[in-house]
Protein backbone atom coordinates (compact mmCIF):
# COMPACT_ATOMS: atom_id res chain seq x y z
CA UNK A 1 0.00 0.00 0.00
CA UNK A 2 1.22 3.53 -0.99
CA UNK A 3 1.94 5.36 2.12
CA UNK A 4 -0.16 8.02 2.61
CA UNK A 5 0.01 11.23 5.47
CA UNK A 6 -1.69 8.99 7.95
CA UNK A 7 0.45 6.79 8.25
CA UNK A 8 3.53 9.16 8.74
CA UNK A 9 2.30 9.49 12.50
CA UNK A 10 1.86 5.70 12.60
CA UNK A 11 5.24 5.00 11.69
CA UNK A 12 6.95 7.60 13.64
CA UNK A 13 5.06 5.97 16.82
CA UNK A 14 6.75 2.41 15.03
CA UNK A 15 9.99 4.04 14.46
CA UNK A 16 10.24 4.83 18.56
CA UNK A 17 9.98 1.26 19.36
CA UNK A 18 13.24 0.43 18.19
CA UNK A 19 16.22 0.00 20.72
CA UNK A 20 19.33 0.82 20.56
CA UNK A 21 21.53 -1.48 22.57
CA UNK A 22 25.19 -1.08 23.01
CA UNK A 23 28.27 -3.27 22.85
CA UNK A 24 25.71 -5.96 21.50
CA UNK A 25 26.73 -8.55 20.30
CA UNK A 26 30.33 -6.88 20.61
CA UNK A 27 31.76 -4.40 22.42
CA UNK A 28 31.42 -1.44 20.15
CA UNK A 29 28.82 -2.57 18.20
CA UNK A 30 25.00 0.04 18.65
CA UNK A 31 22.24 -3.27 17.93
CA UNK A 32 18.84 -2.02 17.03
CA UNK A 33 16.37 -4.15 18.44
CA UNK A 34 12.55 -4.45 16.49
CA UNK A 35 11.57 -7.11 19.36
CA UNK A 36 9.27 -4.05 20.83
CA UNK A 37 7.86 -2.68 17.13
CA UNK A 38 7.18 -6.56 16.28
CA UNK A 39 5.21 -6.87 19.67
CA UNK A 40 2.92 -4.28 18.49
CA UNK A 41 0.42 -4.89 15.69
CA UNK A 42 -0.38 -1.44 14.04
CA UNK A 43 3.55 -0.63 14.62
CA UNK A 44 3.90 -3.69 12.60
CA UNK A 45 1.34 -3.37 9.81
CA UNK A 46 2.20 0.26 8.60
CA UNK A 47 6.42 -0.68 8.49
CA UNK A 48 5.43 -3.59 6.81
CA UNK A 49 3.20 -1.60 4.11
CA UNK A 50 6.11 0.64 4.05
CA UNK A 51 8.06 -1.73 3.06
CA UNK A 52 6.32 -3.12 0.27
CA UNK A 53 4.79 0.24 -1.15
CA UNK A 54 7.65 1.38 -3.80
CA UNK A 55 7.61 -2.09 -5.04
CA UNK A 56 4.00 -2.89 -5.42
CA UNK A 57 3.32 -5.03 -8.83
CA UNK A 58 7.46 -5.38 -9.25
CA UNK A 59 7.75 -9.09 -7.34
CA UNK A 60 6.38 -12.20 -7.23
CA UNK A 61 7.85 -13.43 -3.94
CA UNK A 62 9.87 -11.73 -1.12
CA UNK A 63 12.91 -13.21 0.17
CA UNK A 64 13.93 -12.58 3.75
CA UNK A 65 17.45 -12.83 5.38
CA UNK A 66 18.11 -14.51 8.45
CA UNK A 67 17.13 -13.85 10.77
CA UNK A 68 15.29 -10.58 11.84
CA UNK A 69 14.81 -10.68 8.01
CA UNK A 70 12.29 -13.51 7.70
CA UNK A 71 9.89 -12.12 10.28
CA UNK A 72 9.89 -8.81 7.87
CA UNK A 73 9.64 -10.70 4.65
CA UNK A 74 6.78 -13.44 5.64
CA UNK A 75 4.80 -9.99 6.76
CA UNK A 76 5.68 -8.19 3.23
CA UNK A 77 4.48 -11.12 1.61
CA UNK A 78 1.31 -11.45 3.41
CA UNK A 79 0.58 -7.98 2.86
CA UNK A 80 1.66 -8.13 -1.00
CA UNK A 81 -0.34 -11.47 -1.43
CA UNK A 82 3.08 -13.15 -2.90
CA UNK A 83 5.02 -16.39 -1.46
CA UNK A 84 8.77 -15.70 0.76
CA UNK A 85 11.74 -17.69 0.38
CA UNK A 86 14.24 -17.56 3.49
CA UNK A 87 17.85 -16.76 3.07
CA UNK A 88 19.61 -18.98 5.78
CA UNK A 89 23.08 -19.27 7.81
CA UNK A 90 24.87 -22.31 6.55
CA UNK A 91 23.89 -25.30 7.43
CA UNK A 92 19.99 -24.64 8.45
CA UNK A 93 18.66 -25.69 4.81
CA UNK A 94 18.29 -29.50 3.72
CA UNK A 95 19.50 -29.15 0.28
CA UNK A 96 21.03 -25.43 -0.32
CA UNK A 97 21.37 -24.74 -3.97
CA UNK A 98 23.81 -21.86 -3.52
CA UNK A 99 25.35 -20.27 -0.66
CA UNK A 100 27.66 -16.62 -0.75
CA UNK A 101 30.63 -16.14 1.67
CA UNK A 102 30.42 -12.00 3.54
CA UNK A 103 32.02 -9.84 5.97
CA UNK A 104 29.73 -8.38 8.23
CA UNK A 105 30.95 -5.31 10.68
CA UNK A 106 31.60 -7.95 13.54
CA UNK A 107 32.68 -11.28 11.93
CA UNK A 108 32.48 -13.30 8.28
CA UNK A 109 29.45 -15.94 7.43
CA UNK A 110 28.26 -17.61 4.90
CA UNK A 111 24.03 -17.63 3.75
CA UNK A 112 21.94 -20.45 1.40
CA UNK A 113 19.28 -20.35 -0.14
CA UNK A 114 17.18 -22.81 -2.52
CA UNK A 115 16.54 -22.93 -5.96
CA UNK A 116 12.55 -23.46 -5.48
CA UNK A 117 10.59 -20.65 -7.65
CA UNK A 118 11.45 -20.69 -11.89
CA UNK A 119 14.31 -18.57 -13.60
CA UNK A 120 13.86 -15.10 -14.58
CA UNK A 121 11.49 -14.69 -11.07
CA UNK A 122 11.54 -11.33 -9.96
CA UNK A 123 12.50 -10.86 -5.92
CA UNK A 124 11.84 -8.04 -3.35
CA UNK A 125 14.92 -8.44 -1.04
CA UNK A 126 14.38 -8.00 2.30
CA UNK A 127 16.21 -7.33 5.61
CA UNK A 128 16.18 -5.59 8.81
CA UNK A 129 18.81 -3.39 9.33
CA UNK A 130 21.69 -1.97 6.45
CA UNK A 131 24.60 -1.26 8.57
CA UNK A 132 28.20 -2.43 6.35
CA UNK A 133 25.86 -3.92 3.45
CA UNK A 134 27.81 -6.96 3.25
CA UNK A 135 24.34 -9.02 4.36
CA UNK A 136 22.49 -7.41 1.59
CA UNK A 137 25.17 -7.77 -0.76
CA UNK A 138 25.24 -11.44 -0.39
CA UNK A 139 21.65 -11.89 -0.82
CA UNK A 140 21.52 -9.89 -3.93
CA UNK A 141 24.71 -11.79 -4.81
CA UNK A 142 22.82 -14.94 -4.27
CA UNK A 143 19.35 -14.10 -5.63
CA UNK A 144 21.42 -13.27 -9.41
CA UNK A 145 23.77 -16.48 -8.61
CA UNK A 146 20.43 -18.68 -8.50
CA UNK A 147 18.40 -17.15 -11.62
CA UNK A 148 16.27 -14.84 -10.24
CA UNK A 149 15.50 -11.51 -11.43
CA UNK A 150 16.05 -8.95 -8.65
CA UNK A 151 12.85 -6.59 -7.96
CA UNK A 152 14.68 -4.32 -5.40
CA UNK A 153 15.67 -4.00 -1.89
CA UNK A 154 13.70 -2.96 1.16
CA UNK A 155 15.12 -2.59 4.54
CA UNK A 156 13.31 -1.48 7.78
CA UNK A 157 16.36 0.61 9.04
CA UNK A 158 19.86 1.91 8.09
CA UNK A 159 22.61 3.16 9.89
CA UNK A 160 24.61 5.96 8.52
CA UNK A 161 27.83 6.39 8.47
CA UNK A 162 29.00 2.75 7.92
CA UNK A 163 29.04 2.63 4.10
CA UNK A 164 26.54 0.32 3.55
CA UNK A 165 24.31 2.77 0.97
CA UNK A 166 27.46 2.79 -1.27
CA UNK A 167 28.12 -0.44 -0.92
CA UNK A 168 24.31 -1.55 -1.98
CA UNK A 169 23.23 1.74 -3.93
CA UNK A 170 19.37 1.76 -4.81
CA UNK A 171 17.55 0.44 -1.73
CA UNK A 172 14.44 1.86 0.29
CA UNK A 173 14.64 2.39 3.49
CA UNK A 174 11.94 3.23 6.44
CA UNK A 175 13.71 4.55 8.63
CA UNK A 176 17.45 5.80 8.84
CA UNK A 177 19.67 7.07 11.75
Amino acid sequence: MPETDSHIPALSRAESLIRTVADYPKPGILFRDITPLLADAEALRVTTEALVAPFEGEFDVVAGIEARGFILAAAAAITAGVGMLPIRKAGKLPRPAASVDYDLEYGTATVEMHDDLPAGSRVLLIDDVLATGGTLEAGRVIVDRLGYRLAGISVLFEIDGLGGRDRIGDLHTVFRS
